[in-house]
This record gives structure tokens, sequence and C-alpha cells, in this order.
């Protein structure tokens, strides 16, 4: 089969690997439809090859965590009811040896990495969908347990954002949404538990200060880091946790005075979905995969496709950028 493999440079290249046709215990094939490029595939690929950060494992050197596409092989110890079924498909949930990575013809992960889909939604609009999905529940989960009331985000009108607004709501959990521009704002729908604030407003700090006092935002979602933050910490209610998740800002620095975590009791960690209790933990797995079938067909949760590319335009595809959020989706 035709698959997306990364070299030892993290290059990648179009490759012909054996189809698997016998899954093992507890795995499944897919038939994939579809398979998006997220964020952090760029940012890996991109990296530096010092430090210990080395390729993820995957058969054949298959490359890919996020895609969509439907069961056609159960391994033993895989609910019956999974065979047939159309599921999203994040890699990264369960670690395998036999895992085949999603940039491929036909995948093989464990099935505590899918969720199904329910029957009269299109499976490419789910391509890229569970990676911020379980994100976004992982990181609330985590909040909530660490005693955090309500959060503040920072991650514009991404997918992992608008992920955050609907569990959020769901659990009522208060947050609020820094966004760069008032135009994005009615990205995310209302709801008395919920405020959007644009960076460019005249009155973005003092609204910010009173409005994370009175919601209790005490946990950070932080997808961008540098100036922002900056701009931020000294405003942040007291004992306040910034979780980093991404750096979209860049290579610009933070910076406060160390005056303000004495102040303000201020803490910084970052924040990886698959080091969380949620991930993890496969009783809490089990229990976010089920909750989440019961409300994946949101509006909020759908990929939002740019472009969509044959896996021999994959340059192409991962030289797509968007200012909207959109993804690249290959497409066997």
């Amino acid at each position: 089969m035709k698959a997306i493999c990364v070299t030892s440079t993290r290059g990648l290249e179009v490759r012909d690997v054996p189809l698997p046709t016998d899954p093992p215990v507890g795995h499944v094939l897919i038939d994939m439809d579809s398979a998006a490029i997220n964020h952090g595939d760029k940012a890996f690929l991109a990296g530096p090859l010092a430090g210990g950060n080395v390729v993820p494992t995957s058969r054949y050197d298959v490359w890919g965590a996020s895609g969509a596409g439907v069961v056609i092989a159960i391994g033993p110890g895989v609910p019956a009811g999974l065979l047939g079924r159309t599921v999203a498909v994040y890699k990264s949930l369960s670690r395998s040896p036999e895992t085949i990575g999603l940039w491929c013809e036909r995948a093989q992960v464990p099935y505590t990495c899918c969720v199904a889909l329910p029957a009269d939604v299109r499976p490419r609009d789910y391509s890229g969908s569970l990676v911020n999905i379980m994100t976004a529940y992982a990181f609330l989960s985590e909040v909530r347990s660490a005693g955090h009331r309500g959060v503040v985000v920072t991650a514009g009108r991404s997918a992992t954002a608008r992920a955050l607004a609907s569990i959020a709501r769901r659990w009522n959990v208060p947050a609020v949404f820094v966004v760069r521009a008032a135009s994005a704002e009615q990205q995310f729908p209302e709801c008395d538990t919920q405020q959007v604030l644009a960076l460019n407003g005249e009155n973005f700090e003092r609204e910010l200060a009173v409005i994370a006092a009175k919601m209790a935002t005490t946990a950070v979602f932080d997808g961008v880091g540098g100036e922002l933050i900056s701009r931020i910490a000294p405003i942040l209610p007291m004992d306040t946790t910034i979780y980093v998740y991404g750096f979209l800002g860049g290579p610009v620095s933070v910076s406060f005075p160390t005056s303000l975590i004495m102040a303000k009791n201020i803490t910084m960690r970052r924040f990886r979905v698959y080091e969380s209790k949620a991930v993890k933990d496969p009783h809490q797995l089990a229990a976010a995969l089920d909750e989440l079938a019961g409300v994946i067909d949101d509006s909020l949760f759908m990929t939002k496709i740019g472009r969509e590319f044959s896996f021999e335009n994959i340059e192409q595809a991962m030289a797509f950028e968007s200012d909207h959020g959109e993804k690249a989706v290959l497409v066997p």
C-alpha cells in the first residue's frame, strides 16, 4: 500500500509498505478515508534533532496521528461493535509497537485510539478532530481535579479552542477565550458561562482583569506563549496556573518580574495530552471515549478543511497555512 513515511532526518517520502491484513490483540485495521495535518506534525518534523527528541515509532515509519476511516477488521479483545464502524482516530492515545501510522491507505492502531462516528456524518469532517477533542477533555479534567473553577484560553479560534468551548459549556466550566480580533468572536456560540475578548480591543486588559476575577479563571490554556503571556500574567487572578500547550508566539520570551510570582503565586507548567491522567489511566480513557462518542457530532468538533491533497503532494500539503484554523487533509 501507499504510505507517507518519515526519514531519519525528519523528511517525508511516499513509499510502498506491506498491507496489514490480520490485526493483533486489541488492535483494529482501518481503511483510511482521510488524515489531517496538525500543527504538531509541522512543529515536530521541523524541530531540532538533538536533545533526545526522537521520532515516534510506527511500523514502516508511517507518519500521521489524526484521521478518520472505516474499521474493516478487529483483533481479539476488541469490542465487536466497532467492526464496520466509521471512526475518528488519534494514534497517540495508546502506544503500541504494532501501530501503523495514519498517513497511509490502511492503518493499524489499538482500538482505544478510536471514537465511533454517527452514521450520518462525513468522516472527512472529523479527520483532524480527535486530537483537539481529547486535548480539551484531558485539560479540563486535569484543571478541575486541581481545584480550578474556570479557565482562560489563549488558543484563538483554533480547533482546540472550539473543542474547549464545547466541553466547557457541557461541564459548566466558566471560560474566557482570547482571540486576535473582534471579527473572530463570532466563531464561538453565545453562552452565559463564556466570554470572548479580542486582543485588539481598546480595554482588553481591564476587561480581562474584571472577567477573570468574576469567573475565577485560575487556569490558563496557553497555545501562544511569548508576548501574550507576558501581557496577561499581571492581571490574572491569585493562584493561577498557566498550562503551556503551544508556542505559536515563536521564540519571543515570556517576561514578567519575579515579584509577580510572590505576589500572585503564579505557576507555569507544560501540558501534554498523552501525559494526562485522562489518557494514561485506561479506565479514564475508556470513560472519555464513551462520553465523546455521544457528543462528537457537535459542530464545534468538526475539522475545518482548508485543502485536500493526494499523498504525492505531501510537500505542498505541509506548506499549506491558514489564518482561520483550516487544516490540510491528505486523501489516499
